[in-house]
């Protein structure tokens, strides 16, 4: 299963800078996360400050 951003993402963008496979963008107010680019390897989990990307 793909990763999501929940809603405390405070627009950061360090899950972004850290995807190895660039499968998290800019959303509309808040980062999101292309569930079929998504390789599940949570490397945007370790680095958000705040733990708004988990596994769904």
């Amino acid at each position: 299963m793909a990763y999501k951003i929940s809603d405390d993402c405070i627009s950061c963008g360090a899950c972004a800078d850290e995807c190895p496979v660039s499968a998290i963008s800019e959303g509309d107010d808040k980062y999101v996360i292309d569930a079929d680019t998504c390789i599940e390897c949570g490397a945007c989990g370790d680095v958000c400050p705040v733990g708004a990307p988990s596994a769904d």
